[in-house]
């Protein structure tokens, strides 16, 4: 006979509702409240990190990039990401974004393709990068007055800073099909690389990178 500890959690999640129901019977019924219920009824305001994280999934799909660098990086040309893909995943609760470059093949241990996930932690709305130079730096999210700037500032970082960071990340929606995103890359010695890349949604359709 096995173990309860291995019980299944379907069977766990049955017993707590079937000992929540017994001793939900055993209150005493209470007066209907009728202030409560009007509150209920009125929806809670949404907050700034929630705004600004609605505003970030209406960027799913796929969104083809031209992109600029300053100051330019002429060893980095061939190997800049030349699309981008956004998909909210997680019942809602995160957006994954996706750098990658068309027509190279899916082999992470030779060619760049960074992820980002978003996400809420509270009230605020964070983002952590998961970069190419083997680190993990971590921003929170500001808005502008008009709600379609999303700004993002530095927090902390885990991993090796040997090889520079993401430091930076500011996206603008521009209409439904397109946005830009300016990156700050800051290199060793704290010396910045700023990337713009003005985007166009590509379809509305699949976001599977390189679809």
């Amino acid at each position: 006979m096995k173990s309860p500890r291995f019980m299944p959690a379907v069977v766990l999640l049955s017993l707590s509702t079937v000992a929540f129901g017994q001793s939900e019977a055993q209150r005493p019924a209470a007066p209907p409240d009728t202030h409560a219920h009007k509150a209920a009824d009125t929806p809670a305001a949404k907050s700034d990190a929630q705004k600004s994280f609605d505003t970030m999934k209406t960027l799913a799909g796929i969104w083809t990039a031209k992109l600029t660098v300053d100051p330019p990086q002429p060893d980095m040309d061939d190997k800049l990401p030349s699309q981008v893909s956004m998909r909210v995943t997680s019942r809602g609760n995160a957006l994954v974004h996706e750098m990658y470059a068309v027509g190279v093949p899916d082999d992470p241990a030779r060619y760049d393709h960074p992820i980002t996930m978003l996400y809420l932690d509270g009230d605020r709305l964070h983002l952590v990068h998961y970069c190419d130079a083997g680190n993990r730096p971590r921003m929170a999210a500001r808005t502008s007055p008009d709600g379609k700037t999303v700004e993002f500032d530095f927090v902390d970082i885990s991993g090796s800073t040997q090889y520079g960071h993401m430091h930076h990340a500011v996206f603008k929606v521009i209409d439904a099909n397109h946005h830009t995103e300016d990156w700050t890359y800051m290199m060793p010695g704290d010396k910045p690389v700023h990337a713009h890349f003005d985007l166009r949604r590509k379809n509305q359709g699949s976001v599977v990178a390189g679809k």
